[in-house]
């Protein structure tokens, strides 16, 4: 097959899966069909009942004849304008309910991609998919193809009625049409190309956009505002230009559809009037003939812009389904298991894990992230995890959590394998406290019950308060209906540490766990939460990720890993005792405390 073939394939594949989307609709887009066809019907007839009127009624005189027409066209006229109403109307409604399901099944799809994909794609390239993609298929789904069978019928109608009038004239008319299919084919594989371009450098500007407003802190500190704005220039230049290159052809071919109709038109007159003055063609077949001709280019024109939006579809399209087809979501099995009481029991038993999901697993000397891990935390126990950066400390939880699958071993919790249980039930009860919290806009109470209204009022007041969050939520304005602006940034690190508390604990879950969770607040405030998760922790199982030493030393155990690898267990005063890794960072760290103080 040629690559133009290939191509060709490809589009009736891509216009097949669009059209999909209004299979709910089946029976809406049938009824606007039937109107289109109606309307299609009803314009080319008005050029007939001209031609009758002219030669039957006004040459001979008959008066009534002549308003009997009229009265029929008027007719003609409103129930044309009617049925364009009507079918506005309706491929519009019909196509705001596909687009809607569109961006629902892309959004729906994006949530359950793991973190693997997130680490690999940029988010300003996901909410390009999800918006200007999605609105790129608005015409098409709406009034595009409806609109394309009604100017198809209009064609045929047309021809038909030239035909059954003169064929002569219908041929003359239709002599331009090799130059018009030529320029219609030309314009179909540029301007594909060009919207191609023009969706890509989309994604481009809403990618850097994203990166460098939310990161807008950073590019201020370090003065790189005219660097930046350079590299936004560039970007938004191949933006401009990917446009105008669009426009060019825009431009260019409908002056090429109008020299064309003007041609055929041109072509009528002179040989109609000279058929007409030889006596062989009435007035009225002539003047019929100059209204389809000047008709019949209209739809063609139409088409072409039709044509047009489509190829922006197309583009979108391709975009929009090859984010579809790319699924890295976490595999669930078909039946898992039921997992009705949590008791909190965590074992990993020999874990080997990487980031490349190309990692050959039987490799012991590839570039392991984490390294035949092996632990057990008994229900209720609490167990710390210190370590230099990139140890695989956060790589534990995130695995213990499913957010990444394991490459070897296995991860029981409860004796179950965390691949035989649902998502759902396995997240549900596991709390993740991170050093960087994330709040939504919306209000406290909003962000510490992410807007589950099965948890009440009651139940958010006792978290709060539980973890000392109270206090401050309660000097605001609203208090739990205080809003929250965008991130949080109306409230101190702190308070978000302390709101995110209080939003994993109003789910009370089985088992805790804290990324570096007091790292970033200030002693009172750590204070406050260590307070609060002496009493918390109790009867649950716990595992905390920390930096500073001093928060964990009353753990049940305590880990050390170094290069991916369990390096020393014990508690507090086992690993103090042993002159390793753990006794060498605490004396780091006691000396550094003495220095401060």
């Amino acid at each position: 097959m040629s690559k133009k073939e290939e191509k060709k394939g490809i589009d009736r594949r891509l216009l097949l899966r669009i059209i999909s989307y209004l299979g709910p609709y089946k029976g809406w887009v049938s009824l606007a069909f039937v109107t289109v066809m109606m309307a299609a019907f009803l314009g080319p007839l008005v050029p007939k009942l001209v031609q009758i009127t002219i030669d039957r009624d006004i040459v001979s005189g008959d008066a009534d004849g002549l308003r009997r027409m009229i009265s029929i066209l008027f007719m003609i006229l409103v129930a044309e304008g009617l049925l364009s109403f009507v079918n506005a109307y309706m491929t519009q409604w019909i196509g705001q309910q596909a687009i809607y399901d569109l961006r629902t099944a892309v959004y729906r799809h994006i949530q359950r991609q793991s973190l693997r994909f997130f680490d690999g794609t940029p988010i300003g390239r996901l909410i390009t998919r999800t918006t200007s993609d999605v609105e790129s298929l608005s015409q098409v789904l709406s009034a595009g193809l409806v609109t394309i069978m009604g100017d198809l019928f209009k064609i045929i109608f047309i021809s038909w009625f030239m035909f059954s009038l003169n064929p002569g004239l219908a041929f003359v008319t239709l002599s331009v049409m090799p130059l018009m299919l030529y320029a219609t084919f030309w314009f179909k594989r540029k301007v594909r190309e060009a919207y191609r371009d023009t969706r890509k450098q989309v994604a481009r500007l809403n990618s850097f956009l994203q990166e460098h407003i939310t990161g807008m802190r950073i590019v201020q500190l370090f003065g790189r505002e005219e660097e930046e704005m350079s590299r936004f220039d560039r970007i938004n230049d191949d933006h401009r230009q990917a446009h105008i290159h669009t426009i060019f052809y825009y431009a260019l071919f409908f002056p090429i559809v109008d020299i064309v109709a003007t041609t055929a038109l041109g072509l009528v007159i002179w040989f109609g009037g000279l058929t007409a003055m030889s006596g062989t063609l009435t007035l009225g077949v002539l003047i019929a003939f100059i209204q389809y001709a000047r008709r019949f280019f209209e739809p063609i024109r139409n088409l072409s812009d039709q044509f047009n939006t489509l190829q922006s579809a197309m583009a979108g399209a391709e975009r929009i389904f090859d984010l579809l087809d790319t699924d890295e979501s976490i595999q669930e099995i078909d039946e898992p298991l039921e997992w009705e009481e949590v008791e909190g029991r965590i074992e990993f038993r020999n874990v080997w894990f990487s980031y490349d999901p190309e990692m050959d697993k039987d490799d012991d000397e590839a570039d392991w992230i984490l390294k035949d891990v092996s632990f057990t935390v008994n229900p209720g126990q609490s167990l710390a995890i210190v370590g230099a950066t990139g140890a695989g400390k956060t790589t534990i939880i995130s695995l213990l959590l499913r957010f990444y699958d394991i490459q070897r071993g296995t991860i029981l919790v409860d004796g179950f394998d965390i691949r035989m249980v649902r998502l759902t039930d396995l997240r549900e009860h596991i709390g993740l406290v991170l050093q960087d919290v994330f709040l939504f806009s919306g209000s406290i109470r909003d962000n510490i019950t992410l807007r589950n209204t099965a948890l009440k009022l009651e139940s958010v007041v006792k978290a709060a308060r539980a973890i000392g969050a109270s206090g401050f939520i309660e000097r605001l304005p609203d208090t739990y209906d205080h809003e929250v602006k965008e991130r949080g940034m109306s409230l101190s690190h702190g308070q978000r540490q302390l709101l995110s508390f209080a939003r994993v604990l109003v789910y009370d879950p089985r088992i805790l766990v804290l990324d570096e969770a007091t790292s970033s607040v200030d002693t009172e405030t750590e204070e406050t939460i260590q307070h609060a998760l002496e009493t918390l922790m109790k009867g649950r199982t716990s595992i905390a990720i920390a930096h500073r030493l001093s928060t964990v030393q009353h753990a049940d155990q305590i880990l050390v890993m170094h290069r991916g690898q369990v390096r020393e267990r014990g508690n507090h005063q086992e690993l103090i005792a042993t002159d390793g890794l753990y006794r060498t960072l605490y004396e780091l760290q006691y000396q550094d405390q003495e220095v401060e103080a």
